[in-house]
């Protein structure tokens, strides 16, 4: 079965269940376009400080969902890739904002993406935080099991 909330630390996610990152995109916000456009790249993306963060190593896989309800972009896992650095203090941020954090990771584009809608006709993919909870946490994340399962609906190989 797939990842679960874990009863004893009261955490969702542990190095031990982690499959994959989960970063959320807006399609109606500056820049999500050029991040999809073209090949692979590295980018860096915010993230909110919590104990997740600090679980973001450089090599572990990670997945871009692209957010919402635009036509022309639909919800779903639009790139893949690994993380590339540590979480840093976004640029800009001071000691108030001290919760916004940035990761570098290199996206390798999915085309075409595995959408929302697809994930909900799957049984283990529709339980995936990401659609259980549309607006929870960046980063999200995939199971080992979820993760496994989303690698057979991609049309392109991981990018290990």
């Amino acid at each position: 079965m797939g990842t679960t909330f874990s009863m004893t630390s009261g955490r969702a996610v542990s190095p031990g269940s982690l499959g994959a990152w989960l970063l959320k995109v807006d399609p109606a916000g500056a820049g999500a376009r050029e991040l999809l456009a073209g090949g692979p790249r590295e980018v860096t993306r915010c993230v909110r400080r919590s104990y997740r963060t600090f679980l973001m190593e450089p090599g572990q896989p990670v997945l871009l969902w692209v957010s919402g309800r635009d036509a022309r972009m639909p919800a779903g896992v639009h790139a893949q890739g690994r993380i590339t650095g540590v979480p840093q203090p976004a640029d800009g941020a001071d000691g108030a904002d001290a919760r916004q954090l940035e990761i570098s990771v290199h996206l390798v584009p999915v085309d075409p993406p595995v959408l929302r809608a697809q994930l909900l006709a799957d049984p283990l993919l529709s339980r995936i935080e990401v659609v259980r909870m549309p607006a929870g946490s960046n980063p999200s994340y995939l199971g080992r099991e979820e993760l496994a399962r989303l690698r057979e609906l991609l049309p392109t190989p991981g990018a290990d």
